[in-house]
């Protein structure tokens, strides 16, 4: 969906009927004088041939309400009716649509009521929801929808109160195809067949973020891996999908020896489509994982310790707004690759590390016009999250992290770590409750590692000290060079990705020639090694590679690898009408959160 982008200036609203109401959240039109909703009873049915939802939904409150405005965001929603507990309407008024937030839907709430009740439909370009056809599926004869909310997408899905600060718990049904099968990120509680429709119905017995509301409906199948993990995938997948993540509940049971019990009760796992735009998404008791993760080798199961991680560091512990969203992912690639330190070893987790610190420099240079972005707190009222979405949250955050971990003491930080999750589970938190517990916990901490310039200052504080080991030494030695078949013995993925992305841009044609000759890199089976390739070669005029990037953004949709490819494309004046080409050929099969990446990129 093409929206404008960066226009909107969120003022402190002022309400005619009342006194000043307080936002929430830079991009939500919740407010805190409001009633607040605890939980919300949902029930749709899957129109495929439409391309929409017909839904309704019930809002269950904190408290009784005591009369007068509720804000609500939607995005593209048609509301057909809005009525209170005995089914009577309520006053209700769909504003104008904002380019980034959506449209308030203002509902007049009598004194007392203790819930409200919405019918209505989603667009069929709702941002959140892709329906993909059979021709775009493995299986090829069925239909797939799927959804991606994060972050401010489940308002095209629910009219809700779209902000990480308010959880919410829920049930949920889903009316779908019969020869189909539904999922959610939630507990399964039933499936009634009704000739050929059926009904799966779900509970989320604990309180969640919207943006961790998710669902996918498709030709499924499922397989266990363990006493509380499966994993689901299209039939022709499902096979390959259970080798790769067959030693899931080694993954949980290392997580929970670091981080404390797994509060979710089940991990199961859902092998996406190819146009899923992110390598995970953290959904409780579901999460989603791309395609590409299914290497043949388990090399890419770090993206699973990622998501895993989540369950403490995002979904436990939740960011207020997206203004402090490192706060869930600077934590949780702080503990991914601790989970991957006990797996695999420090020296593995050095040259994850090491992978990162050069996506960050990458983020840098692609933020330095709006260095404010390179932040960890950022203020992004009248930006739309998805614009700013960039590795930093992720990379500085993790690196504070070690910064201060190594000032305090491992054992020491473990700790405060501990005392961070256990003060604030199932909660939503901002970047000064985390700064105010450090100083508790360990006064002057904060002070020693210089905590205001990795906060509020752009880039990297003066003394930081870059991830260093012998093996990532001797990878980086060779970066300009086309290395020898003994040089490069028994490399992981990391390793190649280190080298790749350490070459000169752009690099002389004839080492680009001498690699893809010594390594076949243009054919190379890992999506990661693959991807690090083109975009040199891209770079640097190497145009024997095109065939094989016109193939990989035509068979992805990971944001990941669009980004850096079409960039690679759209950066060079003899490539660029390529990019534009492929992108105009390829963009109904990505997400639209990815087209909308990838239009940003092309401008």
């Amino acid at each position: 969906m093409n929206r404008a982008r960066n226009t909107l200036v969120v003022p402190r609203r002022v309400c005619h009927r009342g006194p000043a109401m307080a936002r929430l959240d830079p991009h939500s039109y919740a407010d805190d004088t409001q009633p607040r909703t605890k939980s919300f009873d949902w029930q749709a049915s899957v129109d495929f041939p439409g391309r929409v939802l017909h839904a309704e939904i019930t809002l269950h409150f904190e408290e009784p309400a005591a009369g007068g405005p509720l804000d609500l965001d939607t995005r593209a929603l048609s509301i057909d009716a809005v009525l209170d507990a005995n089914g009577a309407p309520l006053e209700h008024t769909l504003h104008t649509a904002d380019p980034i937030l959506g449209s308030r839907l203002e509902i007049s709430v009598p004194s007392g009521a203790r819930s409200v009740h919405i019918r209505y439909r989603t667009s069929p370009e709702a941002s959140a929801l892709q329906w993909l056809t059979p021709e775009q599926t493995l299986g090829k004869q069925h239909p797939y929808l799927f959804s991606q909310c994060q972050a401010i997408h489940a308002r095209s899905v629910i009219p809700c109160q779209d902000t990480p600060s308010i959880r919410q718990t829920f049930t949920a049904s889903l009316d779908v195809p019969s020869q189909l099968r539904a999922v959610m990120a939630a507990a399964p509680r039933a499936r009634e067949e009704r000739g050929d429709r059926a009904v799966e119905r779900f509970e989320m017995p604990q309180p969640i973020p919207p943006y961790l509301v998710a669902l996918a409906v498709g030709d499924l199948a499922s397989k266990e891996l363990s006493p509380r993990s499966r994993v689901w995938a299209e039939p022709a997948q499902l096979e390959a999908a259970a080798w790769e993540f067959e030693q899931v509940e080694d993954h949980v049971r290392a997580a929970e020896a670091l981080f404390g019990p797994y509060d979710w009760e089940r991990f199961d796992l859902l092998v996406m489509p190819p146009s899923f735009p992110y390598g995970g998404m953290e959904n409780p008791r579901l999460t989603f994982l791309t395609p590409s993760l299914l290497a043949g080798d388990r090399s890419l199961v770090n993206v699973l310790a990622h998501e895993l991680a989540h369950s403490w560091t995002g979904n436990l512990v939740t960011n207020a707004n997206a203004e402090h969203f490192w706060l869930n992912e600077g934590f949780t690639v702080f503990a991914e690759r601790r989970i991957l330190e006990a797996l695999e070893g420090p020296e593995m987790a050095g040259l994850h590390a090491a992978v990162g610190h050069q996506k960050l420099q990458q983020a840098f240079a692609q933020h330095a016009e709006r260095p404010e972005l390179t932040k960890l707190r950022t203020h992004l009222a009248g930006i739309d999250p998805d614009d700013a979405f960039s590795v930093v949250p992720y990379e500085k955050g993790y690196f504070f992290l070690k910064a201060l971990e190594a000032a305090a003491g491992r054992e020491a930080f473990d700790t405060l770590l501990s005392r961070w999750l256990g003060a604030h589970r199932f909660g939503a938190v901002t970047t000064d409750d985390f700064l105010a517990l450090v100083e508790r916990e360990s006064p002057g901490l904060l002070a020693k590692v210089d905590a205001k310039a990795w906060i509020d200052a752009p880039g990297l504080p003066r003394a930081f000290r870059k991830p260093d080991s012998a093996r990532l030494g001797a990878v980086l030695e060779l970066a300009g060079r086309v290395p020898a078949a003994n040089e490069t013995e028994g490399w992981s993925v990391a390793e190649w990705v280190l080298y790749l992305d350490a070459m000169p841009r752009p690099s002389p044609l004839t080492v680009c020639e001498e690699l893809d000759k010594a390594y076949a890199l243009t054919n190379a089976k890992n999506p990661e090694v693959l991807v690090s390739w083109l975009t040199l070669a891209c770079e640097s005029g190497y145009a024997a590679v095109l065939p094989r990037v016109e193939a990989v953004l035509g068979q992805t949709g990971r944001m990941k690898y669009l980004k850096p490819l079409y960039r690679a494309l759209a950066g060079r004046a003899a490539t660029k009408p390529l990019a534009q080409s492929l992108f105009a050929k390829l963009h109904g099969q990505y997400h639209p959160i990815a087209q909308q990446v990838v239009r940003s990129v092309l401008k």
